[in-house]
C-alpha cells in the first residue's frame, strides 16, 4: 500500500496515478478528510490525558481528595474513554480508505482507458498460417475426446469442464516441464503452497479489498480460495526483517487457481479461455530496490524462453494505465498465437509491484547491518498459465487430419505419446 505520509505529503502525485488509472481520485480528499478528523481526536485526548495525570497527582498530593476533585477525574475518565473509542473507530475507517489506493504508475507507463490503449511492444515470430482450415481448441478437443465440456457441467456448473487422456497428461506434462525449467535453469526455488489463505493474505497481496466480489470465499472457517500463486509467495516473509544478502529471494509454485468471473460474463464462452478454476506456475521475486528494474526484464525472459521453446509465436504487450492491475506499477504481458481462433491470447503478466506488496505485508530487509530496515520490491508473472498454453498448442500443432503433434520440449513428459489422436 502508499504509506500514508505519502499521501498526506504529495497528494496531487496520488491523484494524478488514480485519475491515471481511470479512478475517482476524491478517495485522496475523503483519505485526507478522515485522517485530519483522526489526528484532531487523539490531540483532543491526549490533552485530556495530560491534565488526567495533572489532576490525579494533585489528588496523590492533597492526601485526602474532595468529592468535587474526584468527580472531575471520574469525568476526565470518561471522555478520555469516548475520544479513545471515537479514535478506534475512525482509524479503522482510515485504514480501509487507504487499502483502497492502488498502486502508483511507473512514468514508463503509456496512458490509456483500457486495453484498447496498451502498446505491442514486440512479435516474436510470425502468426502460423496452416495449409488448411484450422480448428478451434474446442472442436479438436470435442473430435479427439481430450476436452470433455458437457460433463464438466454436469459436475460444476457454467465455465467448468475436464481434460482427459492425453489432454490431461499434456497438462501435466506442461507444468513438471515449466518447473523444471525455472528450477534447474532459472535458479527458482519450488514451493508447493496451500491453496487457502487468511484474509490478512489476501489483504497484503492486494487482493482485497478491492476483489472482493471475484474470489472464492469459505465463512466458517474464514479462509479464501487463491487466485494466484502469487497470494502465497509474496506472504512468506510478511512480518519479517531479512538480512541483505538474502535478496534476491526468487520462489516458483504450481497451483490452482480459483476466480469468480464476474468481470467477463459474457465473454469468451466458447471453450476452455475462461474458467473459475484454472493452472498456473507463478514466478515471485523479493528484490533490492535499485534491482527491481532489471529484475521485471529477467522475469519477462523467464517466461519469454517458455513460449519459444515450444515453438509458439508470441507478442510482448505493455499495458497501459487503464489496464494496470490494482498493486502494479508496471506490466507487461506475453500472449501466445492461436490460430484455430485467430486470436492473442495472453498467458503471461510480468508485473512489478514496487514496494506496495511489501509495506501490505510489512516485508523488510536491511542493507547493512545494524542499517535502518527498509521496504524490498516484489516481482510476479506467470511462467506459464494454463490453459491458455494449452490453447495455443493444440491449435498451433493441429495436423490435417485433426490430430496434434506433441512439441519436443515435452515429449521427455508424455509417455511415449508422440501424437494426440483419437487413439493415443
Amino acid at each position: 500500500m502508499l504509506a500514508l505520509t505519502y499521501i498526506r505529503s504529495q497528494p496531487d502525485a496520488v491523484r494524478r496515478a488514480m485519475a491515471s488509472r481511470r479512478e475517482d481520485p476524491t478517495l485522496v480528499d475523503a483519505i485526507l478528510e478522515t485522517d485530519a478528523r483522526r489526528r484532531a481526536l487523539v490531540d483532543q485526548r491526549d490533552t485530556l490525558r495530560a491534565e488526567q495525570n495533572k489532576a490525579s497527582k494533585e489528588i496523590g498530593r492533597a492526601g485526602k481528595p474532595s468529592e468535587e476533585a474526584l468527580a472531575a477525574l471520574r469525568e476526565l475518565r470518561e471522555r478520555i474513554k469516548v475520544l479513545d473509542d471515537e479514535a478506534t473507530d475512525i482509524e479503522r475507517r482510515l485504514d480501509a480508505l487507504v487499502l483502497r489506493v492502488p498502486n502508483l504508475v511507473d512514468p514508463s507507463v503509456p496512458e490509456g482507458d483500457d486495453e484498447s490503449g496498451n502498446v505491442v511492444v514486440r512479435v516474436v515470430g510470425e502468426p502460423k498460417r496452416l495449409d488448411f482450415a484450422p480448428r478451434p481448441h474446442w472442436e479438436l478437443g470435442e473430435r479427439l475426446r481430450i476436452i470433455d465440456f458437457e460433463r464438466g457441467v454436469k459436475l460444476s456448473g457454467t465455465r467448468f469442464y475436464h481434460l482427459r487422456g492425453a489432454a490431461a497428461r499434456l497438462q501435466r506434462a506442461l507444468i513438471a516441464w515449466f518447473l523444471d525449467v525455472h528450477t534447474r535453469e532459472h535458479g527458482y526455488t519450488e514451493v508447493y503452497p496451500p491453496y487457502l489463505v487468511k484474509e490478512e493474505v489476501m489483504v497484503a497481496s492486494g487482493q482485497l479489498p478491492k476483489f472482493r466480489d471475484n474470489l472464492y470465499h469459505d465463512a466458517e472457517e474464514d479462509l479464501w480460495l487463491i487466485p494466484t500463486a502469487e497470494v502465497v509467495l509474496v506472504n512468506i516473509h510478511a512480518g519479517e526483517i531479512l538480512s541483505a544478502d538474502a535478496l534476491p529471494i526468487d520462489y516458483c509454485a504450481y497451483t490452482a487457481c480459483f476466480r469468480r468471473e464476474k468481470f467477463s460474463a459474457g465473454r469468451d464462452v466458447r471453450g476452455i479461455k475462461r474458467g473459475h478454476q484454472f493452472d498456473k506456475v507463478e514466478m515471485v521475486k523479493l528484490v533490492e530496490p535499485g534491482s527491481s528494474d532489471a529484475e521485471l526484464d529477467r522475469l519477462l525472459g523467464h517466461a519469454s524462453t517458455l513460449l519459444e521453446r515450444l515453438g509458439l509465436t508470441y507478442r510482448v504487450v505493455q499495458l497501459c494505465s487503464g489496464d494496470l492491475g490494482f498493486a502494479m506499477t508496471k506490466t507487461f504481458d506475453l500472449e501466445a498465437w492461436a490460430p484455430g481462433q485467430q486470436e492473442w491470447l495472453e498467458v503471461s503478466s510480468c508485473s512489478n509491484a514496487g514496494d506496495y506488496q511489501a509495506r501490505r505485508a510489512n516485508i523488510r530487509y536491511r542493507p547493512e547491518p545494524g542499517a535502518r530496515p527498509e521496504y524490498p520490491h516484489t516481482l510476479n508473472g506467470s511462467g506459464l498459465a494454463l490453459p491458455r498454453v494449452l490453447i495455443a498448442i493444440l491449435e498451433t500443432y493441429q495436423q490435417p487430419d485433426g490430430s496434434v503433434r506433441v512439441p519436443d520440449v515435452l515429449l521427455p513428459y508424455m509417455g511415449g505419446i508422440e501424437i494426440i489422436s483419437t487413439q493415443a
